[in-house]
């Protein structure tokens, strides 16, 4: 049996609560100040400031994806947790070849450049 829900019903579904709402807010606006404070203050510097920096990025966008946009919160089968995996799994492919091929080229290209 499938039952059909009205638009008003399915609203509610997938919508939030205001607590969840507000703990997500919150979270965001930190993770963010803490970003500008890092790199503001200057309390880390080269790689380890990225890696800090990507850290809470990442950090970040998995708040977002779970408070906002409920991402793995609807009911079975859940398509869209599915298209969304696979959306990230093409984008990290495109990303990561694009990186490896560009270093590729550079260590083909500058190989005889003196440094």
């Amino acid at each position: 049996m499938h039952e059909h829900l009205s638009l008003k019903e399915a609203r509610k579904e997938w919508h939030g609560t205001l607590k969840a709402y507000i703990i997500g807010f919150i979270t965001s606006i930190i993770l963010t100040a803490l970003s500008f404070l890092l790199v503001a203050a200057e309390i880390l510097s080269g790689r380890t400031l990225v890696i800090t920096i990507v850290g809470l990025a990442l950090t970040q966008a998995i708040v977002q994806l779970l408070f906002f946009l409920h991402v793995g919160q609807e009911a079975k089968p859940r398509w869209e947790t599915l298209v969304f995996l696979f959306m990230v799994l093409i984008l990290l492919i495109i990303a990561l070849g694009t990186l490896w091929i560009m270093y590729d080229l550079k260590d083909r290209l500058m190989m005889d450049m003196p440094t």
